[in-house]
């Protein structure tokens, strides 16, 4: 992957190359190996290269040979040799050997907006069409790659990351205060926000086309279900094998050497053994490097799991140590690069090991995420199956201990009352109707850390209504879905481009320039999911089961049984200095004056929670979101915004 930004103005003419430079080296990150800019009248495109495939010939700014096409393209097309093929017997001409880049220009020549259908990939394309003097942005169906924009007077400015937006004089960096506490809520702005006032997120499956007339928006892709009851098992599992493998496959290709993700869990297992398998075939085993992030702390440690499965595999991983200390002290670094709010560290022991990776010379490495969406793998899939069976029967007494099955890593729940449990995670049967049923007791308890803000913030929020517009933004056939299905679409198309794959995939990884290629992501598998009935997803309480079935064979015996573990890392313990009060320099964001001084946050909440963290860890969930939301916060303002206001 690389970086991408540009500037279109149809009335005054782009700014010319100093700009682009400036704009292009705040993300010398997303791209060391090379640089280019490029000015064409009314637009102007820089881009900052990882090269990755087909080295010698990828360099962008790339146009066609007769000039009208240019683009500045971040990403991968998995399926571009296939796609050449077609172009070649269509007469379309092409230059490079095996340089997707060529292949995204020629396909648009040849197919128009339509050729994005036919990508699989992940991608954010800038393309100025100079016949129609129109810049079109595109992104990937699932928003593996970022890309933002904004006006900013008769210009429109594009840009992989909101940083370097700010380079242009006429785009202030401001914080969203709407939008950060939506985040506080959601754990991710509404589709198509940022944290940024004025700053705007193109949505995943949608291209925004700029022109002299206006600006045109639209979706090109839109996950539904309409599920097949009349399969077999063996059937979708079956499929599922062998379109998975070839989802591997495509996503081997590579011009330089492979690593993979190991967390220790089913799917990262899962997508190591198929890679394993592919690259074995072609003689070509060894290219595949592990690579695995373990803790001090035995609650969220998986290395017994990871080495399980690296000796089936026959390697040994580069195991990166991560002490708590270390995630305190690049806290600050992580959030720099996220440029949203955190609620989990985990953000930062990946900032962590893709530093690790480029260390070792690595700069793609396969991941397992999207599987827990794709599949129903996430516990809250199994929390609204359990809320919805004890609710209709709301007088019986044993049905809500069966919610003690959740969450097994939170401990104070398996002791709780029925009576308790009921409440906690709201089981009304008045409410089975609901559309956002599966994640109620979800925003309704990250509502509970609303207590931080300041009074003046809190009072702004009562103003708005963000369920509303969140209802608004639904597309018309949600309410034809059944509660399972709903779950999945709002996880697949809000938290996880809104918070896993920003917070905890693209932006931490290219933050060292490494691309990360997430395997169930393939949107193939995720069509082929969407026709799937959901107990076919989730047997009983057996999340993934048709991945399990479909290849479990692949993986050890240990991973395959091991209950559902969601990725952690350890958390207030991580910013504790030698005499238990907040290491500097997160101290100095926390102090009442920085608190303050920005607005957000009311200061005596936050002492009272400091004061708490100093006579011992915190335990509960919501006092380690809180106290990781507000250091966060504090960091993305002092980095972008220092010594203003948010109101």
């Amino acid at each position: 992957m690389c970086g991408i930004a540009g500037v279109v103005d149809f009335q005054r003419g782009a700014p010319q190359a100093r700009l682009l430079e400036r704009m292009a080296a705040r993300m010398a990150h997303r791209g060391p190996d090379d640089c280019g800019v490029w000015h064409g009248g009314d637009v102007a495109l820089s881009h900052t290269r990882l090269a990755i495939v087909d080295p010698q010939h990828g360099a962008q700014p790339m146009h066609t040979g007769d000039g009208r096409l240019s683009v500045s393209f971040n990403g991968e097309i998995f399926n571009h040799r296939e796609l050449r093929a077609l172009l070649e017997k269509q007469g379309r001409p092409f230059r490079t050997h095996h340089c997707d880049t060529e292949v995204v220009l020629q396909a648009y020549a040849h197919w128009g907006e339509g050729c994005f259908e036919r990508f699989n990939g992940q991608w954010a394309i800038a393309l100025w069409d100079a016949d129609r003097r129109r810049l079109l942005l595109s992104r990937d169906r699932f928003g593996i790659c970022p890309l933002h924009y904004t006006q900013a007077g008769s210009a429109w400015v594009f840009a992989s990351e909101a940083k370097a937006l700010f380079c242009h004089p006429a785009v202030a960096p401001a914080v969203d205060v709407d939008a950060v506490c939506d985040i506080l809520r959601f754990w991710t702005p509404l589709p198509g926000h940022t944290a940024f006032r004025n700053v705007s997120e193109l949505e995943p499956g949608c291209c925004l086309a700029i022109e002299p007339q206006g600006v045109r928006h639209w979706r090109y892709w839109q996950l539904d279900y309409r599920p097949d009851y009349g399969r077999r098992d063996l059937d979708w599992s079956e499929e599922l094998r062998a379109l998975l493998s070839d989802a591997v496959r495509l996503r081997l290709q590579a011009d330089v050497p492979l690593g993979l993700y190991l967390s220790g869990g089913l799917d990262s297992s899962v997508v190591g053994a198929l890679a394993d398998q592919l690259l074995s075939a072609r003689g070509d085993a060894q290219r595949l490097s592990l690579f695995s992030v373990q803790f001090d702390e035995q609650d969220v440690d998986e290395r017994h799991f990871q080495h399980g499965m690296a000796q089936r595999l026959g390697r040994q991983p580069h195991a990166l140590a991560c002490a708590n200390a270390a995630i305190g002290q690049h806290l600050i670094q992580a959030v720099r690069h996220t440029e949203r709010p955190l609620f989990r560290t985990a953000a930062v022991p990946l900032f962590l090991l893709s530093r690790r990776v480029r260390a070792h010379d690595h700069k793609v490495v396969l991941t397992g995420e999207g599987a827990d969406e794709v599949f129903g793998g996430y516990d809250l899939f199994k929390e609204a199956k359990l809320r919805r069976f004890v609710a209709r029967q709301p007088g019986s007494k044993r049905r809500p201990l069966l919610l003690r099955r959740l969450y097994p890593y939170l401990p104070h729940l398996q002791t709780q009352s029925p009576e308790y449990l009921h409440a906690y995670f709201q089981v009304d049967s008045d409410h089975l109707d609901d559309p956002f049923f599966s994640h109620r007791p979800r925003w309704r308890n990250n509502a509970r850390l609303e207590r931080f803000l300041s009074p003046e913030v809190r009072h702004s929020q009562r103003q708005r209504d963000p369920l509303a517009e969140l209802a608004a933004w639904l597309p018309q056939r949600f309410s034809d879905w059944d509660y399972f299905e709903r779950a999945q679409y709002l996880e697949t198309t809000m938290l996880l481009p809104g918070y896993i794959l920003s917070s905890q995939g693209d932006r931490v990884a290219m933050a060292h320039g490494v691309e990360t290629r997430p395997v169930f992501l393939d949107h193939r598998l995720a069509a082929l999911a969407a026709r799937m009935p959901a107990e076919v997803k989730m047997r009983v309480l057996d999340e993934k089961h048709v991945l399990k079935q479909a290849a479990g064979d692949l993986v050890t015996p240990q991973v395959l049984r091991r209950p559902k573990q969601p990725y952690r890392a350890p958390e207030s313990v991580c910013f504790r200095g030698p005499d238990g009060d907040l290491a500097e320099p997160l101290a100095e964001l926390l102090r009442p004056a920085s608190i303050r001084r920005h607005g957000l946050f009311d200061p005596d909440a936050v002492s009272r929670l400091l004061s708490k963290a100093r006579t011992a860890p915190l335990r509960s969930f919501t006092d380690n979101a809180a106290l990781v939301f507000i250091l966060s916060t504090q960091a993305l303002l002092q980095e972008f915004v220092p010594g203003s206001s948010s109101q």
